[in-house]
């Protein structure tokens, strides 16, 4: 048995590598490395997202000032509409399986096709919507199907 053991180990110490030649080490330790490439940018938020701004759902309580018979009323500006993006894909059909899935829940969603240096990129977006209360609807039946979504607001398109 103990015979066995040693014939083992001595077929294992023939299997193992030959310790490398240290000429070969460094004639491959002076050759210059090739630099990587540093890769382009994948998003290009400047250009994907013109004339776009984000609204963040945040909840600030205000206090409205004391009424001032001095000062005429103001008129106030128009607000702009509320839209939802629920999707941004590079191929159409992945935009019109996000649009199909949320014209299943009711909803009525639009593609809008963009050029950008980084190709086409198609948009499924939701809207106008006038008020927080009908985004915030939009929004948590898009978060219950678990489709992210971003809220923009701009002028219609």
């Amino acid at each position: 048995m103990i015979t066995g053991m040693f014939l083992s180990f001595l077929i294992y110490l023939g299997s193992l590598p030959e310790p490398g030649v240290p000429g070969e080490e460094l004639a491959t330790a002076t050759e210059p490395e090739a630099e990587p490439e540093v890769p382009k940018p994948r998003f290009e938020f400047y250009t994907l997202l013109p004339e776009q701004t984000l609204e963040v759902d945040e909840e600030v309580e205000t206090v409205e000032p004391a009424a001032d018979v001095s000062k005429p009323p103001t008129a106030t500006a128009t607000p702009q509409p509320y839209f939802l993006q629920a999707g941004s894909f590079r191929q159409k059909e992945d935009a019109e399986r996000r649009r199909a899935e949320l014209l299943l829940l009711g909803l009525t969603p639009q593609i809008e096709e963009s050029t950008v240096d980084s190709g086409r990129w198609f948009r499924v977006s939701l809207g106008p919507f006038g008020s927080h209360d009908e985004v915030s609807k939009a929004r948590s039946l898009l978060a219950n199907q678990n489709i992210d979504s971003v809220l923009l607001k701009r002028s219609a398109p």
